[in-house]
């Protein structure tokens, strides 16, 4: 007699939940912009990137093509600039995907810049999305970018850490041979090796690693990075590392060996192999290589390199929304995507409450554990409120449960639009009663008393959240 059993969107949430068709659009960009001055145009860099994936692609543009008849309707096109925050002067630029070998499509935004004209001191990239039917995707928008005039030429104190790079924040690294745009090239991970590519570039997640480390293990350390500091690059789409290197600061071709100030936003700076002889972290061409810097007879405390071996550091940001149309025929607009940020539990027993928090939520949407709904009261577009369903509502041997219940968190628009989050909710029976051998040494006369007591703790279920990494 559960009231769920013919509910047909249960029965799509459950296929959904077997089969995730979900479709992911990912926006990397720096997270400090420099400004033009005059007629310049000073393009961001590295350039923002879109990536698209996930098998929901496919599917909906075999669903156009079987309604379209056309062969063209399918494919996705984009055009990205800054929010306008009602200035009409914004250029956007048209974005055109490319399937790549994984099946990912990739855009890239190379000529966006902020004038002078434009005196705000932070800004967010727009992104619109569209089937080439002319079908509106829908807009995302990316991570605040902070403006700056130039790369600071001062000494970075802590005290202004806005600048600053800390340990376990993303970075791009590029380089510029005699500083002319067209040569630059960043680091970037292809088919397992490190490269230089004029193309694409890859976010580096930076740790500061301890001095002793080895390549295999190093503990990693809190706090913001500076000069000297001995440091890992693993690239966040691959996992790949470089093997553990000292930050260098870099003034004029120089690698300097005593500066231990922090690091700064779009400085140059160079990497040199921890235990090695001068060898650096160098380009040749596309190829990543090692050179040997040249000591300075005059000046001990420097090392002359060259060109390939000086890069710019910039950190970088990265925005996922994913969502799946699986259950619906859409035809609005996807976004606004909801992004969740974190879960508040309240109250317990008979009634517990969860709030979710996050961006982006409007009153048309439910949460949903794994395939239940639940009462949903929507607070502000950075809140949401539901009654957390009781376990019974998962299964029929909810009463005598062992072992905890696990289930994904997703959130529903009223058209049936799914959006997934990497968080799940987990119900697990009271400790003291899971059945072992303790619980029995302590046996009342009566069995049914016995019986009844375990019933008890097993229904006050209480409840435990965590995150999915």
């Amino acid at each position: 007699s559960n009231p769920y059993q013919t509910n047909p969107l249960r029965d799509g949430v459950r296929r959904y939940l077997q089969l995730p068709a979900d479709q992911t659009v990912l926006i990397l960009h720096a997270k400090v912009a420099q400004k033009s001055y005059g007629n310049e145009k000073r393009f961001f860099c590295p350039p923002p990137c879109v990536y698209l994936s996930g098998p929901g692609w496919k599917l909906k543009q075999e669903q156009i093509k079987a309604r379209d008849l056309g062969e063209t309707g399918f494919r996705v096109c984009g055009y990205m600039g800054l929010d306008s925050m009602g200035s009409s002067l914004m250029e956007t630029q048209k974005l055109s995907f490319e399937e790549q070998p994984d099946a990912k499509g990739f855009g890239c935004a190379k000529a966006l810049y902020i004038s002078d004209a434009d005196k705000r001191k932070h800004f967010r990239l727009v992104l619109k999305l569209f089937f080439s039917n002319g079908q509106e995707i829908g807009t995302f928008h990316s991570k605040l970018i902070k403006v700056i005039s130039k790369p600071s030429q001062k000494k970075q104190s802590l005290k202004n850490t806005d600048l600053c790079i800390s340990s376990g924040s993303k970075v791009s690294l590029f380089n510029r041979l005699r500083s002319q745009t067209v040569s630059t090239r960043y680091l970037s991970v292809e088919g397992g090796a490190f490269i230089a590519s004029a193309r694409q570039w890859a976010a580096f997640t930076l740790h500061l690693a301890d001095e002793h480390c080895t390549r295999s293990e190093f503990p990693l350390r809190e706090g913001y990075i500076r000069y000297g500091s001995v440091v890992q690059l693993v690239c966040t789409a691959t996992g790949i590392t470089l093997p553990p290197l000292i930050i260098r600061k870099v003034t004029k071709q120089y690698a300097m060996l005593d500066v231990d100030e922090p690091i700064s936003q779009l400085h140059k700076c160079a990497f040199q192999f921890q235990g090695s002889d001068r060898m650096y972290l160098c380009l040749s061409t596309e190829k990543v290589i090692q050179f040997q810097a040249s000591p300075c007879p005059k000046e001990a405390n420097r090392e002359l390199l060259n060109d390939g071996s000086c890069w710019t550091i910039i950190g970088t940001e990265m925005v996922e929304y994913t969502f799946s149309e699986s259950l619906a025929c859409v035809r609005e607009p996807v976004s606004p995507v909801p992004l969740i940020t974190a879960l508040q539990l309240t109250g317990g027993g008979d009634v517990a409450m969860l709030e979710v928090q996050g961006e982006h939520f409007h009153a048309h949407l439910k949460v949903w554990f794994g395939d239940v709904e639940a009462e949903t009261m929507y607070r502000s577009p950075k809140s949401l409120v539901c009654v957390v369903p009781d376990v019974s509502a998962f299964g029929s041997d909810w009463r005598w449960l062992r072992y905890p219940i696990t289930v994904p968190l997703l959130l529903i628009r009223d058209d049936g639009l799914i959006y997934s989050s990497s968080f799940t909710f987990t119900y697990t029976p009271e400790q003291s009663f899971i059945p072992g051998q303790q619980v029995l040494s302590d046996v009342p006369q009566d069995s049914d008393k016995l019986l009844d007591s375990i019933h008890q703790e097993f229904t006050r279920t209480n409840f435990h959240l965590f995150m999915q990494s």
